[in-house]
């Protein structure tokens, strides 16, 4: 559970890859602090689960399966979700893919794959979100990146690391952009967190020696949609246990 409170009553926010993870635990963190959520994932058991998980604690949600990587799917995504509460205010891509391969081993298909989720979902739910954004007066763009490339590689995955790298890039350049609209984006790295797809390290290579949770993850997205980081924009912030320093 965050540590503080934030309200975000009468905002609504769209989280991809919502159905289980960081993302889901984004996507509960913002219903309990207010906001309606559209849940989206690729898996339709994982995002109406989740979904039901915040009707039944009093929040207001909808479930949409769809792949953010389809142009068509994540226009759907923001007009069903605008269909449903009216405008939206933010949008969290925390949809991702991971594949460890070594380099010289890569499959062309879980290449694109991994290009095709965790970049260019992000890029087509930011494009185009952002458009109505702009018509609505501003809102704010979070996107779940990772510290690998940010600031260290991992021991297998390049793949992985390449479009989180380019998750990082693409927060700078389109919050650069999008400023004079009102319009904050900011990335969020996450280092060893418990998450189903991703490697448990035993001992974690962070100051803290422990992994972290999804939760606290979360927590700091919350921040970001919050006035307390109304003079944020453009940055990547590593929530790592202190990974980066070591």
């Amino acid at each position: 559970m965050p540590g503080f409170s934030v309200d975000l009553s009468g905002q609504t926010a769209i989280v991809t890859g919502a159905g289980a993870g960081i993302g889901k635990a984004i996507a509960i963190a913002l219903s309990q602090a207010g906001a309606a959520v559209a849940v989206n994932d690729l898996n339709p058991d994982r995002c109406e689960d989740v979904q039901q998980l915040i009707v039944d604690a009093g929040g207001r949600a909808i479930a949409f399966q769809g792949d953010v990587g389809n142009r068509f799917q994540a226009a759907a995504l923001i007009e069903t979700t605008r269909e449903a509460f009216g405008g939206v205010n933010i949008l969290v891509n925390a949809a991702g893919i991971y594949k460890s391969e070594p380099f010289v081993q890569v499959d062309e298909w879980d290449l694109r794959r991994q290009i095709e989720v965790n970049l260019t979902g992000t890029f087509f739910m930011t494009q185009l979100l952002s458009r109505v954004m702009i018509d609505e007066g501003g809102g704010m763009i979070i996107n779940i990146a990772s510290t690998a490339g940010h600031p260290n590689t991992i021991e297998q995955g390049v793949s992985y690391t390449a479009t989180k790298s380019g998750i990082i890039g693409l927060t700078k350049q389109v919050a650069r952009e999008l400023a004079p609209n009102a319009i904050r984006v900011n990335a969020v790295c996450p280092g060893n967190v418990l998450e189903p797809d991703m490697p448990a390290a035993e001992v974690p290579a962070n100051a803290m020696k422990r992994m972290g949770t999804p939760e606290e993850v979360a927590s700091v997205v919350l921040f970001l949609c919050s006035d307390a980081a109304a003079f944020l924009t453009g940055q990547s912030i590593n929530v790592d246990g202190g990974e980066a320093m070591l």
